[in-house]
């Protein structure tokens, strides 16, 4: 099995809700991702997947959350923009768009030096 790995980041304010409606105060975040997809074969040209095309179908989604208060999306409508839901959304979203053969493994996302969120299936 082959892993390959991109990196992409946005900056991105969030103000989460606790239990009985208490909010933190707005803030920001440069948020990192990386993102990995697996295959079990390499295509013709001794690639997995093309780094190219993964980096640009992240970043296409990271976009729409640059510089935004991301509560504010349509995405997080009723929950709270935790790096958990946000690792989650941006691997609901890339998963439909891997090549054939190819497997998302995972969306990692940091939005702070050592405070990290993973998800995958």
């Amino acid at each position: 099995m082959y892993t390959i790995t991109i990196e992409s980041s946005f900056r991105a304010g969030h103000q989460l809700t606790y239990a009985g409606g208490k909010k933190e105060d707005l803030h920001q975040h440069d948020w990192q991702l990386k993102v990995a997809a697996q295959i079990e074969e390499l295509d013709e040209n001794g690639l997995a997947i093309d780094f190219i095309y993964l980096k640009a179908k992240t970043d296409e989604i990271a976009a729409m959350f640059d510089n935004t208060q991301l509560e504010e999306l349509d995405c997080f409508e009723g929950i709270n923009a935790t790096a958990e839901n946000i690792a989650k959304y941006i691997y609901d979203q890339l998963e439909p768009q891997m090549p054939t053969k190819a497997m998302l493994d995972s969306v990692d996302i940091m939005e702070a030096p050592g405070c990290r969120a993973k998800y995958n299936k």
